[in-house]
């Protein structure tokens, strides 16, 4: 096990605790109802799954393939393909995710820059692609012969035209450079606080607001590919009701699934590693009791490195001792 430094929150699994976690996964060999997949995490290979998992059972997919790159996901090592390898790959993929959706299902798909000319084309045949978002994953050391890549792409699309989104729930709050005043004086469109002046605003598919887990962060483990948190819970908030079904066919080390669990809506997911899946179920019972979701409070999402300057408020989900959660 790694030597880490005293303050670090990293989430690791000891030897002893393994058996116990890995004992609540399940492994299908038979068709499984939705209400037996409800809240549970699969562990074995997806192509291994799909054939026992029911039809119509999904509102909200979102996928985090492998991207066509050589990654060794903790003992699972995915190799780069050539393109048409790689697009014949991910259509066999989503073709098969494709009869698990409902009428009125939304679906996400993780790619980076280079992946993403290969993806658009399956997920084009398949559904209806409304909008790609970019965010901006600042991590990682720069390049010394190209530009330094610091964005990743997330494809949102849907089955059909009948679709649910409420963007209502995923409101950015974000400082005010030079507050504009009516005649009378009074802020126009913005909150003047003692902390600062803030305004609510719609978010657009640029997002510069997130933070990639890392050693001093709770929702931190050891995968090499982890995604925020504040990220997921963006899709899930627009694309999902309370109660909603929310399905990860690359389920990692649970994010997905943790997020749900937070927000209040169903989960179910697929991960090959053991490993990942033990510190997804550990996640999740953390969640059971704490809901905190780093960078989103009071209902909105704040702007990166604004929320830790907040004084908790009566009623507010912040407490000072845990404050610090909520820096970025």
């Amino acid at each position: 096990m790694k030597t880490r430094a005293p303050r670090n929150r990293t989430l690791t699994c000891k030897d002893d605790e393994l058996p116990v976690l890995a004992a609540e996964l399940l492994r299908l060999s038979a068709t499984a109802n939705a209400e037996s997949l409800n809240n549970r995490i699969i562990n074995q290979d997806l192509f291994e799954a799909l054939p026992f998992l029911p039809t119509a059972f999904v509102d909200l997919l979102i996928m985090d393939p492998p991207y066509n790159l050589t990654k060794n996901y903790n003992g699972h090592v995915f190799r780069s393909q050539e393109a048409d390898q790689y697009t014949t790959w991910f259509d066999g993929v989503v073709s098969s995710l494709i009869p698990l959706l409902r009428p009125t299902a939304s679906f996400y798909a993780c790619s980076d820059w280079q992946t993403s000319t290969l993806v658009f084309p399956v997920l084009n045949k398949y559904l209806h692609v409304r909008n790609r978002i970019t965010w901006e994953r600042e991590k990682g050391r720069g390049a010394k012969a190209n530009w330094k890549n610091n964005t990743e792409d997330i494809w949102y699309c849907t089955l059909g035209e009948d679709y649910y989104f409420n963007v209502e729930t995923v409101k950015l709050k974000r400082r005010v450079i030079a507050p504009y005043r009516s005649g009378d004086g009074q802020p126009k469109d913005w909150e003047e606080t003692q902390n600062g002046n803030y305004r609510l605003t719609y978010p657009s598919n640029l997002w510069s607001d997130i933070t990639i887990p890392y050693w001093s962060m709770p929702e931190n483990t050891d995968h090499p590919t982890q995604k925020p948190e504040k990220l997921i819970a963006k899709l899930v908030l627009a694309s999902s009701q309370p109660n909603d079904m929310v399905f990860d066919p690359f389920l990692g080390s649970g994010t997905t699934a943790v997020v749900a669990r937070k927000l209040n809506r169903r989960f179910s997911g697929i991960e090959l590693n053991q490993k990942h899946c033990c510190w997804a179920v550990k996640r999740l019972k953390r969640a059971e009791s704490d809901k905190i979701i780093q960078g989103y409070a009071d209902g909105v999402f704040w702007e990166r490195n604004s929320l830790n300057d907040q004084k908790p408020g009566k009623g507010s989900r912040q407490s000072h001792d845990m404050l610090e959660l909520f820096h970025e």
